[in-house]
């Protein structure tokens, strides 16, 4: 097994060099939620700071220890959205698996019912409906829609056509 040294470790990262020349990012799971009504997707817009930008994503959320991912799900879609739904669970994937071993798994989002749950502290949420023809648009050019596993699930639902 390879050495690994950490430089840091957070609430919910960790930074280490791996056999001394390997950066890796130990990073939480992730969960992020397709959820469609009357033919729009639903997405929240937010800033952040990490590309200090708004961005235009889809609901998601870190994995808590202990947390199932399904209900990881749930819990995301309940305090940025406020609808709860049964979760059907699509793929996983990494998001850049040259440096980090953060999971992130879509689900999508069956029989919305309105359900709030308070959001996170700091979150300044917008929650936006779009048709996916206008969110594809955007994806493709470049505006707002720049998020991994947002890319993710719009590239999967145009599949689905």
């Amino acid at each position: 097994m390879a050495e690994r040294r950490y430089l840091y470790r957070g609430k919910i990262l960790a930074l280490a060099i791996e056999d001394g020349r390997w950066e890796i990012v130990e990073h939480k799971d992730a969960v992020a939620v397709l959820a469609m009504r009357e033919g729009k997707l639903l997405f929240v817009e937010q800033y952040r700071p990490a590309i200090r930008a708004v961005t235009l994503e889809l609901p998601a959320g870190l994995v808590e220890p202990g947390e199932d991912p399904r209900e990881a799900a749930r819990r995301e879609l309940m305090e940025e959205a406020g609808f709860d739904a049964e979760m059907q669970e699509l793929f996983s994937f990494y998001s850049s698996p040259g440096f980090t071993d953060e999971k992130i798994t879509l689900f999508q989002a069956r029989g919305l019912v309105p359900r709030r749950r308070p959001p996170d502290p700091g979150e300044a949420l917008k929650v936006r409906w779009l048709p996916l023809d206008e969110a594809l648009s955007k994806l493709f050019s470049g505006e707002l829609i720049t998020s991994s596993p947002t890319v993710a699930g719009l590239l999967w639902l145009r599949g689905q056509r």
